[in-house]
C-alpha cells in the first residue's frame, strides 16, 4: 500500500511539473502588452525593453523557468500588472477564495443531498415514473447548453420569486440563484452515476445469491448494493469537491460574484498575464491533486482492489 501511494504521488508530482511547465511556456507566447497595462502606448521601445528586462523576461528561457519555480517554492506568485497594479497575487486570491468556497460548498451539499437520493430512487423504480422524471431531467441538463438555463434562472426565476439578479454580499437572497445554478449539473451527474452503479450491482451474482438465501430487499440494498455502488463515485468525488469550491467561472461572472471564477474571466479580458498564469496554475494543481486523492480513496475503500507487488493494481 505504501509503495502504491508513493508511486501515485510521484506520478502526480511529475504530471504537475509537466503541466506547470507547459503553462509557463504558453504564457510566454501571450502578447507582451499584458505586462504593461494601460501604459503600453505611452512608452517607447527603449522603456518597454527596460521594463521587460527588469522583470526577467529577456533572460534565456531556461533561466526564466528556474526563476519561475524558485518563486513557486517560496510561495511567490508575483504581482498583478493590470487588475491591481503592484499588488501581490497571493493577497488578491485570499480576498476572492472565501466567496467561491462558501457558494461552492453550498452547491456541493445540494448536489449530494438531491442527486444521490434521486439516483437511488431511479434505480429502484427502473422504467417507472420516478425513473422517467429523473432521466428527463438528466437529458435536459446534459443536452442543453448550460448558459441557456443559467440565463433562464437569472431572467425569469428571479422575477417570479423576487430574487436579486446580481450578487450583493449584504443580501443573503442573492446567494440563492448562483448556488442553485451551480448545483444543477452536479445533481444530474450524481443521479446518473448512482442509478447506473446501483443497477449494475443489482444484476450481479452476489445479489441474486443473497436473494436466494432469503435476505430481504432492504438489507441487500443497505449492506451490499449501496456500499459497493458508492465506491466508483469516490474516485471522482475529490476532484468534484475541489473544482466546485474553487468557483464556477461562468456563474460567478454572470452574477458578478467576486470569487475565483469571475476573477479568471476578468483578468483574461484585461490580459493581466501574471495573474492569469497564477490562477491557471492553481486550477491545474487542484485537478491533479483531486485525481490523486480519488485514486487513493478508491484503493482504501474498495477491498476488491488488490495492490500487487510493484505497485500495480
Amino acid at each position: 500500500m505504501i509503495r502504491y501511494i508513493i508511486k501515485r504521488l510521484l506520478q502526480s508530482i511529475i504530471t504537475l511539473f509537466i503541466v506547470l511547465t507547459i503553462v509557463f511556456f504558453l504564457m510566454r507566447l501571450m502578447p507582451e502588452e499584458g505586462y504593461f497595462g494601460e501604459n503600453y502606448e505611452k512608452l517607447d521601445e527603449v522603456q518597454r525593453e527596460t521594463i521587460l528586462t527588469n522583470m526577467g523576461l529577456r533572460n534565456p528561457i531556461h533561466i526564466q523557468l528556474i526563476d519561475f519555480y524558485k518563486g513557486l517554492f517560496q510561495g511567490d506568485l508575483g504581482k498583478s500588472i493590470i487588475y491591481r497594479p503592484g499588488v501581490e497575487i497571493v493577497g488578491i486570491l485570499k480576498s476572492k477564495i472565501p466567496y467561491s468556497l462558501k457558494s461552492g460548498l453550498a452547491a456541493l451539499m445540494i448536489s449530494l443531498i438531491a442527486g444521490i437520493p434521486l439516483g437511488i430512487s431511479m434505480a429502484l423504480n427502473k422504467d417507472k415514473m420516478w425513473d422517467s422524471i429523473g432521466t428527463g431531467y438528466i437529458v435536459f441538463i446534459s443536452a442543453f447548453p448550460s448558459a441557456v438555463y443559467y440565463l433562464f434562472l437569472q431572467l425569469y426565476i428571479s422575477d417570479i420569486f423576487k430574487l436579486p439578479v446580481l450578487f450583493n454580499v449584504d443580501d443573503m437572497r442573492s446567494w440563492i440563484l448562483p448556488i442553485v445554478s451551480m448545483s444543477l449539473g452536479g445533481i444530474a451527474s450524481y443521479a446518473m452515476w448512482m442509478r447506473r452503479y446501483i443497477i449494475d450491482e443489482l444484476n450481479k451474482d452476489y445479489v441474486k445469491l443473497a436473494r436466494a438465501k432469503g435476505l430481504n430487499k432492504k438489507s441487500i440494498m443497505v449492506h451490499h448494493v449501496l456500499r459497493n455502488a458508492f465506491v466508483p463515485m469516490v474516485q471522482y468525488l475529490p476532484s468534484t469537491i475541489l473544482f466546485t469550491i474553487s468557483g464556477s467561472i461562468y456563474i460567478e461572472s454572470l452574477y458578478s460574484i467576486p470569487g475565483m471564477g469571475g476573477l479568471l474571466v476578468d483578468v483574461i479580458q484585461r490580459q493581466d498575464n501574471t495573474l492569469v498564469q497564477a490562477i491557471v496554475l492553481i486550477y491545474s494543481s487542484i485537478g491533479i491533486f483531486g485525481l490523486f486523492t480519488g485514486d487513493i480513496l478508491m484503493v482504501l475503500l474498495d477491498p476488491r482492489i488488490k495492490i500487487q507487488r510493484g505497485g500495480s493494481r
